[in-house]
């Protein structure tokens, strides 16, 4: 039986891979079905969509990530990062790459993955912010 626990983490293993296919630009499906399948995947995961999300804090997000099982957290950044990171350059807005950063920072600490895709997207992150 699966647990709702469970059915998130699915769901934000399913949000990360669709925007890490649009970050590399290999979307498999219009970008009007994505944003749809986008923004009831947030609300799926966090019970309010993009908007709201975009709208609070760095230490307000993490707040919320550090309310799921420490297990999770990794899943949870990664999926942060590739979201404010997808928007923010869609969007050309700093303020989304700067979240980019930090939640692409601490899935880097908290997998302990080396990930050289991530660090260079944080890297190239860093360039554009300077």
């Amino acid at each position: 039986m699966i647990t709702d626990k469970e059915f998130t983490l699915r769901l934000i293993r399913q949000l990360t891979q669709a925007l890490e296919k649009l970050i590399l630009d290999k979307p498999e499906e219009s970008l009007m079905q994505k944003d749809l399948d986008f923004d009831s995947l947030m609300k799926d995961i966090f019970k309010f969509d993009f908007v709201v999300l975009s709208s609070k804090s760095k230490e307000e997000i993490i707040e919320i990530v550090n309310e799921r099982q420490e297990r999770d957290h990794k899943d949870y950044y990664e999926m942060l990062g590739n979201l404010f990171y997808y928007n923010g350059k869609v969007l050309n807005n700093n303020d989304f790459l700067d979240k980019a950063k930090t939640f692409y920072e601490l899935y880097l600490q908290t997998s302990g993955i080396f990930a050289l895709p991530v660090i260079n997207r944080v890297n190239e992150i860093k360039k554009a912010l300077e």
